[in-house]
């Protein structure tokens, strides 16, 4: 239970269907970063839903897992370069792994979430990963990291009814999450000094060189670390014609930059690919963003064609394979 309404609903939900409930809000942050799920104030939004269902609460302290996991990986991401998803690591190592193995071991038979999306069992026995109900507010992008294992221990109860069907259902119930707005922010980054206070304290932030495709210098940034690859705000270059970031490598100080038509691609390549059961190769649709629209793509086992051009894919951000509405898997975009 994050203190979001979604989560507040599925518990609910739960309990309707006759399962016995905990709640648990993981502490993944020592910091307090106002309006996220690791804030003094989201944590106690959790307890008081979980005394108004009428079920226990507690708190899990995962913060070294979390340091180790994502927020490390997030600034050395940035620092070479890379535009990394820290969302999709923490479900990969936190709600999905440290939390699971937790539930395990106090005897608990699933996991479940706040998550839009559907989980499946074919005659098989097989987990198939879908697409959430409403198409606006799908989440199964960043679950692509689940495989069977992890599919067959958790449970998204709200992913079978639409976002206003669930605020309409913890307004019914009086919960005090149910006009709460969604969280869309990265939870460790504080509000007032962004990523740009955290990756100062973490990397370092080194200014940088502006170059066109032909290496002539076109200006500065304060700090290479800030950029990321189709970028087009804040490169110091004034009005004119538009350029967004091509490449970035904060190690020789350079930001390259180019037009639009140098941005697209219809190619990319995929490492760290993961499955929800059994690797895939042929046609897929590939969704390159959490909000993203999937596009028709041909997947060789290594590397992604596309049917059109399209903008690059940042190097770093996920990307994930479909079939129609189910969750193949995905990979990190190199």
């Amino acid at each position: 239970m994050s203190g979001g309404v979604d989560s507040s609903v599925a518990a609910a939900l739960l309990l309707e269907a006759g399962h016995d409930v905990v709640g648990v809000t993981m502490r993944l942050w020592e910091g307090d970063v106002e309006g996220t799920c690791c804030s003094v104030a989201e944590i106690d939004d959790a307890r008081r839903v979980a005394q108004q269902l009428g079920i226990d609460h507690w708190v899990f302290r995962f913060t070294d897992d979390f340091e180790e996991r994502v927020v490390q990986p997030y600034a050395a991401a940035h620092a070479a370069g890379l535009t990394p998803n820290p969302c999709i690591e923490c479900n990969r190592h936190l709600k999905f792994d440290r939390l699971l193995r937790r539930a395990s071991q106090l005897g608990f038979d699933a996991v479940a979430t706040g998550h839009h999306a559907r989980i499946r069992r074919d005659g098989d026995g097989r987990m198939h990963l879908l697409r959430g109900a409403d198409p606006a507010k799908d989440q199964s992008y960043v679950l692509y990291v689940l495989g069977q294992r992890q599919l067959g221990q958790c449970l998204f109860p709200v992913g079978e009814i639409t976002k206003a069907e669930v605020r309409a259902r913890a307004a019914e119930l009086g919960l005090r999450t149910a006009a709460k707005p969604d969280s869309v922010e990265v939870c460790f980054v504080t509000a007032s000094g962004g990523r740009e206070d955290l990756l100062r304290s973490r990397v370092g932030l080194r200014p940088g060189r502006v170059v066109d495709t032909s290496g002539n210098l076109l200006g500065h940034v304060a700090a290479t670390e800030l950029v990321t690859v189709g970028q087009r705000r804040g490169l110091g270059l004034g009005g004119g014609e538009k350029r967004y970031a091509l490449s970035v490598d904060p190690a020789a100080g350079t930001v390259v930059v180019g037009g639009l038509d140098d941005l697209l691609s219809d190619t990319v390549g995929l490492t760290e690919l993961t499955w929800t059961d059994g690797s895939v190769t042929g046609p897929v649709l590939a969704q390159c963003s959490a909000h993203g629209t999937a596009l028709e793509a041909e997947f060789d086992g290594s590397s992604l064609r596309f049917s059109d051009l399209h903008r690059r894919v940042a190097p770093g951000q996920s990307v994930v394979l479909y079939r129609g509405d189910e969750v193949l898997g995905g990979g990190i975009a190199a």
